[in-house]
């Protein structure tokens, strides 16, 4: 582990560096998470006179690198390999994706602007999202004690939200609610929930998911790209049986 970690640190150290020298040599620091992170850092820096402590260290700054790369490559992972799974098991909803896709992009190269203009796609990872959400429940800590509804949280509580229970409720998404069904999504999340704070893939409020659309945007061009030129189909020895590591 300690080795597999300072390969790790070494690698995001080299990267971040090179940015850093550019920044200095004002030069481009890259048009990414990491650019976009650094020039704000040093910009707080700057306004702060210098001073100690001001703006994020060196540790933090691999700190974020290691959460952008983890939390972003292996939750679109899990995205996507259910929706492989669920467009196996319902190839009518694959046959509606790959038809749109070669409409918009025949076995042309996927382009940003018009995968904009995709609808059934976004609609099947939405569904993926709510019924095999990669992270299935929030976890939070009060700091101080907080009054929510009739309860009284004391300082230093941890409240687990279950996100995968609340994408499942009938009470919220009805009758179907355990069902695969990307077409309660065709007029967005917003019509097809009661209130979009009961889907929550991403979290939701101030600590919602920084690389939200990031992550969708990914999701889609992999998916589109997939879809171009594959067709999927699950093994005849596979048991639908999911569990959680």
């Amino acid at each position: 582990m300690r080795e597999v970690d300072r390969e790790i640190r070494e690698g995001f150290l080299g990267i971040i560096n090179s940015r850093v020298s550019a920044i200095k040599a004002g030069e481009s620091s890259g048009d990414d998470l990491l650019g976009t992170l650094l020039e704000s850092n040093f910009k707080e820096i700057e306004q702060s006179g210098n001073k100690k402590n001001a703006g994020m260290s060196l540790e933090d700054v691999i700190s974020e690198c290691k959460l952008f790369y983890f939390a972003g490559q292996e939750t679109n992972g899990i995205l996507l390999t259910w929706t492989c799974v669920l467009l196996s098991r319902h190839p009518e909803w694959q046959e509606c994706a790959r038809e749109e896709i070669f409409q918009v992009f025949g076995n042309g190269k996927v382009d940003f602007d018009r995968i904009q203009g995709l609808k059934i796609v976004p609609m099947i990872l939405y569904e993926v999202l709510r019924l095999y959400p990669p992270v299935i429940e929030l976890t939070k800590v009060a700091y101080e004690e907080q009054k929510l509804g009739d309860l009284i949280i004391p300082a230093g509580v941890q409240l687990m939200m279950p996100s995968i229970l609340l994408h499942r409720d009938q009470e919220i998404w009805g009758a179907d609610s355990k069902e695969f069904n990307p077409g309660r999504f065709a007029d967005g999340v917003s019509k097809a929930v009661k209130s979009p704070f009961f889907y929550i893939p991403f979290s939701w409020g101030p600590r919602i998911c920084v690389g939200q659309n990031f992550a969708l945007l990914q999701a889609k061009m992999a998916l589109t790209m997939i879809l171009q030129c594959f067709s999927l189909d699950l093994s005849p020895t596979y048991a639908h049986s999911p569990f959680t590591a």
